[in-house]
């Protein structure tokens, strides 16, 4: 497993940090003590902490029953047919060919989970959470694909022991090395399905970037390790000034240009194919971006990437980096146990903080750094350098 990183652990600072220790040892003696615990569940002030604490323990032990809940729904295609319409769940069952009271424990089980909600006349219909998966492709894709992830997981302990050789794993060629093979066939059709799903799965980051970050002093955008140019296609359609440049592996770049070229956009694209591992970045662009890229990715290729990206920069040029981040330390998490996980079983790369980027970018030699505030970060943060135009 030489290709991942050991993550720094996160330094506390301040004199008081010694206090807040020994708060906390006091209170998990509390807490782990049996009198206190009958007396917070009987007094009415702390009754609630009693209550959360044990249903966040519920949730935690019914995870994977959850999951299995939600990826149950995606393949029996009951979110789709739910948003035609609302139906019992004998008529549900007689579409998904279903034993009813079986369909039933499903159909209870989202319903608890938010998936699903009750409807008139004994009918069931779309939840507030079962809604967008009925709605976005890209949440399907991912709902789907995670069974990869669980497959590997089925073993946490020898998961831990040997995480980077199982589907996961697999079903990435990059993320060990395998850039070389891509003119084989099966390479190629591996290098399509990944493809295909980042493709799928990109719309909630890509939205992101286009409400977070102003385009309209940039000239040419390249796009690095673009895939299929959904992000850097989309952007192209809102910024209709913009000339663009995609680098990616070659046959990434054969699916791209298909697209590009359905969407009337070949003219204003260039395609660079190569590996940022063993190639230098094209030159031309103002702005270069890197969106889902650098968390796939050990610390030394990370500041590999962004070295060729300061090189291929002009005086005044920007780099922007997109993709899920670790939350600062004494932050509440997002997804931070998700990806931790998926990036382990992936081999390579690891979620590092916005400042751990940063501190990458500053090595580089990009300076004025700067995380832009957005409205989703769970789905993405941005981060934005410069190529000073005041270099030594």
């Amino acid at each position: 497993m030489h290709q991942l990183d050991f993550t720094p652990p996160a330094a506390k600072h301040g004199g008081s940090w010694g206090w807040i220790e020994k708060i906390h040892t006091t209170l998990e003696r509390w807490m782990a003590d049996p009198v206190v615990y009958r007396w917070a569940i009987s007094n009415p002030l702390t009754r609630w902490v009693a209550r959360r604490r044990t249903q966040q323990l519920y949730d935690l032990m019914g995870g994977f029953v959850h999951t299995q809940v939600l990826i149950s729904c995606v393949r029996l295609n009951v979110f789709a047919l739910l948003r035609a319409s609302p139906m019992t769940v004998k008529d549900l069952a007689h579409r998904v060919e279903v034993p009813a009271a079986s369909l039933q424990r499903l159909v209870l089980s989202a319903i608890a989970l938010g998936l699903l909600e009750h409807r008139s006349q004994g009918r069931v219909g779309l939840g507030p959470l079962g809604l967008p998966v009925a709605t976005h492709e890209g949440v399907r894709a991912m709902v789907e694909h995670n069974h990869l992830l669980y497959l590997d997981l089925q073993d946490p302990v020898a998961f831990l022991r040997d995480a980077w050789r199982g589907d996961m794993a697999g079903y990435w060629p990059y993320a060990h090395g395998k850039e070389s093979a891509a003119e084989v066939p099966q390479a190629q059709d591996a290098f399509s399905r990944y493809s295909a799903l980042m493709d799928a799965s990109q719309n909630f980051v890509v939205g992101e970037i286009l409400s977070t970050y102003n385009f309209s002093d940039h000239q040419c955008v390249l796009d690095v390790g673009a895939g299929k140019g959904r992000f850097i296609s989309q952007l192209a359609q809102q910024e209709r000034h913009l000339k663009i440049q995609l680098f990616d592996l070659a046959p990434v770049l054969q699916l791209a240009q298909v697209g590009l070229k359905a969407q009337g956009l070949l003219s204003r694209a260039s395609l660079h194919p190569g590996s940022f591992l063993s190639d230098p970045l094209p030159k031309g662009a103002d702005l270069i971006t890197l969106v889902r890229v650098a968390h796939d990715h050990s610390d030394a290729v990370v500041l590999q990437i962004l070295r060729k990206a300061f090189e291929a920069l002009p005086l005044g040029g920007t780099l922007l980096i997109a993709e899920p981040m670790a939350q600062e330390p004494g932050q509440p998490p997002l997804a931070d146990a998700y990806f931790h996980y998926y990036l382990l079983a992936m081999g390579s790369g690891r979620l590092r903080t916005p400042t751990e980027l940063m501190n990458l970018m500053a090595q580089s030699g990009l300076s004025h750094l700067e995380l832009l505030p957005n409205a989703m970060p769970i789905h993405a943060r941005v981060l934005i350098g410069r190529k000073s135009k005041c270099l030594p």
